[in-house]
């Protein structure tokens, strides 16, 4: 093929083939791109969190099968992986860890997270410089018998510029010869320059970097919600399990009752043998001992159904045989209720300043204003300023020699005149609305967290009462329990009022237990409403003060006053 073609081929065996091979074997391992892609990702997580927090933690949304091929996760194995058996005994700290490793909810919001930081990744890649390598060999065959191979090669660099402007260079190579008839070849070779800057309409580094801006707001909006999501996780799991306690201790409840009604039926059978007693009483006792067993087995149901609610919510295997660790609820039965007293003005001050999802709204609120000026930008006339220069080597076949003097030059300026702005005066317009929306809806945020706050202050206190109330009646229906069994035995009482008093003591055990979870629960999301949870702080639903600012536990003299007794009405509606 002559000088030419030698050199070429040369330059391919030596160049060429070596870089299209690493290219195909790179190419072929997407692990490469996965890393590559992960590597980037977290390192922005990592930043967002430190700029956010001040302080970051290891992410990662690997799981079990992540470093696995699609191809090879077979659902028979899905179908095997929830069919495991297993049996282990959980305390409160096992299970938050568990449902952290397990959950599908938290995997979900994990990826969610990643996804917004991936998107940003897009978004900076816009502004680096975009490489593009391309060659394209044929062979044709005119109608008059020549045939001719041709190979072109191009290799392009572009880059976007924060000021609205986009450079690019060019380098091309075109190889033509033919092989019958005339054996004619050429070989040449091109650079080329441009840059276009607009000057009106999309110029500036406000516009030009508007997507980049956004995706970075997005990101850090996705960091608060996720740590947002995080503590309302931990809450939720914490309230979940101590409400499977108190099912548990209702079951218990239940059980001791019906023993104490079998015994006091066998007891009443036994004095009605002995003449004592009436067949009205025995058949009473006997319908109440029925009840109670029911009760019981109820109770027995609903427990075994809310366990496995709370076995899919940790996501293991329905099959997984949980046992939970009854210690918890007895610890917080010994802690007692653990004050938290703050006025609801104080409450609302810090969560603005501190509640994630409100510091998200207001930031949202700042994105739909900034768009109303983005949006104006594209009614503007458009003004663009653009240059380019090319060179190309001497014909037909040497490809390697320029001359400086063949240099073509141009620039010049290109208008849009805005005799067209119909799309762009319907998105403005639409702009103003939605911001105008974005202030109602702001505003409505904080009417609902007020209202949020308030309503949890009003059930703090509400549930405060009602524990203190079911831990006296509890006393009581424990003494009317006693004081009947023993005047049925003297003769003075009749089945009934052993019956009434034995409903009111379980009645009275169960509101007690389920009062003091309630307070528990009602009290961290309260915290949780304000912003101000703590949930890093080790065993955070004992401790006096979970909070990423001080609070007193020691109620104000207006508070006391209220726990000693009821407000009275004509004090609760006066003006």
């Amino acid at each position: 093929m002559g000088n030419i073609s030698n050199r070429l081929e040369k330059q391919f065996l030596r160049i060429g083939l070596p870089a299209s091979l690493c290219l195909a074997v790179v190419a072929c391992k997407t692990s490469y791109y996965h890393d590559k892609a992960d590597k980037e990702v977290y390192q922005i997580i990592e930043e967002v969190e430190s700029q956010v927090f001040g302080t970051t933690n290891q992410f990662s949304i690997n799981t079990k099968f992540s470093e696995r091929k699609a191809s090879e996760i077979e659902p028979s194995e899905i179908i095997a992986d929830r069919q495991e058996l297993s049996k282990r005994t959980l305390d409160l700290d096992a299970t938050l860890d568990l449902a952290v490793n397990n959950s599908r909810e938290y995997q979900t919001e994990k990826e969610r997270l990643y996804l917004s930081a991936l998107s940003l990744t897009g978004e900076r890649w816009e502004f680096s410089p975009q490489f593009l390598a391309r060659s394209t060999a044929s062979r044709d065959r005119a109608s008059n018998g020549d045939q001719t191979g041709s190979v072109g090669s191009r290799l392009s660099v572009g880059q976007a510029l924060t000021t609205g402007a986009s450079i690019g260079a060019t380098v091309a190579n075109d190889l033509l010869r033919f092989y019958t008839g005339d054996p004619r070849r050429s070989a040449v070779s091109s650079l080329s320059l441009n840059i276009v800057q607009p000057l009106l309409r999309g110029a500036g580094r406000t516009i030009a970097r508007e997507n980049l801006k956004q995706a970075e707001r997005n990101v850090i909006y996705a960091v608060r919600d996720f740590s947002q999501f995080q503590r309302e996780f931990s809450v939720d799991i914490i309230s979940q399990f101590f409400n499977l306690l108190q099912q548990r201790d209702i079951v218990r409840n239940r059980f001791t009752d019906y023993q104490s009604r079998t015994n006091s039926t066998a007891r009443l059978e036994g004095r009605f043998a002995a003449g004592l007693e009436t067949a009205v009483g025995v058949g009473l006792a006997r319908q109440a001992e029925l009840t109670s067993r029911n009760g019981y087995v109820n109770t027995v149901a609903n427990y075994q159904t809310q366990l496995d609610q709370f076995k899919i919510r940790l996501g293991v295997p329905l099959t997984h045989e949980l046992q939970l660790d009854d210690t918890e609820l007895k610890t917080l039965e010994e802690t007692g209720l653990i004050e938290t007293f703050i006025d609801s003005k104080t409450a609302f001050e810090l969560a603005v300043a501190n509640h994630l999802l409100i510091l998200n709204d207001i930031d949202r609120f700042e994105d739909s204003r900034r768009q109303v000026k983005i949006v104006a930008n594209r009614l503007r006339p458009g003004l663009d300023f653009f240059a380019d220069a090319s060179l190309a080597s001497e014909r037909p076949t040497d490809y390697t020699e320029f001359d400086i003097d063949d240099l073509r030059a141009g620039a010049g300026f290109e208008i849009d005149l805005p005799v067209n702005r119909f799309r762009e005066r319907n998105q403005y317009r639409a702009a103003v609305v939605n911001f105008e929306r974005a202030i109602r809806t702001l505003g409505l945020t904080l009417d609902q967290k007020r209202n949020q706050i308030e309503r949890g202050l009003r059930t703090l206190s509400q549930l405060r009462e009602n524990y203190r109330i079911q831990t006296l009646a509890v006393t009581l229906a424990e003494e009317r329990v006693t004081s009947a069994d023993l005047n049925i035995q003297a003769g003075r009482a009749v089945v009934r009022d052993l019956v009434e008093a034995q409903n009111e003591l379980l009645a009275a055990k169960n509101s007690r237990s389920a009062a003091l979870v309630d307070y528990l629960s009602a009290r961290l999301q309260l915290l949780l409403d304000i912003g101000i949870l703590n949930t890093d702080i080790e065993r955070y639903w004992l401790e006096p003060s979970p909070t990423t600012v001080p609070l007193s536990n020691e109620p104000a003299s207006a508070a006391k006053a209220e726990t000693v007794g009821v407000t009275i009405p004509s004090k609760l509606f006066e003006e």
